[in-house]
């Protein structure tokens, strides 16, 4: 056996649909034909979704945000625009773009916190 890498990448949430919403509105990700039960899974490669959270996980008590330690990146084939567009729309942002050794790169925070860094595609 061996591992060939991440297959399905999951962030969990306070509100499945609204995140879902803001993830479709803002970064136009489509959901996938099927998901899971208390799970909304895109139509990405590899796969990325929003579920509730597990048993026991409060993401309220996690300090100073939900997924700090994690690098999370998303691909843009136009990263420049995808950020003008979720500025315009009052997305925080952590730092300043910049260009980097995957072309223009940013980072914001999603409704529950989790820190999201896209790249030139």
């Amino acid at each position: 056996m061996a591992i060939t890498g991440p297959d399905f990448i999951a962030l969990q949430v306070r509100d499945l649909e609204a995140a879902a919403r803001w993830y479709q509105q803002h970064l136009g990700l489509t959901r996938a034909a099927v998901s899971p039960p208390h799970a909304v899974v895109f139509d990405t490669t590899p796969t990325f979704a929003l579920r509730d959270p597990l048993p026991g996980v409060d993401l309220d008590a996690i300090r100073p945000r939900p997924g700090v330690g994690v690098a999370l990146w998303m691909g843009d084939d136009n990263a420049e625009a995808l950020h003008d567009s979720l500025a315009a729309a009052g997305v925080s942002m952590v730092g300043e773009p910049f260009q980097g050794p995957f072309g223009y790169t940013f980072t914001f925070l999603d409704p529950d916190g989790y820190a999201v860094t896209v790249h030139q595609a």
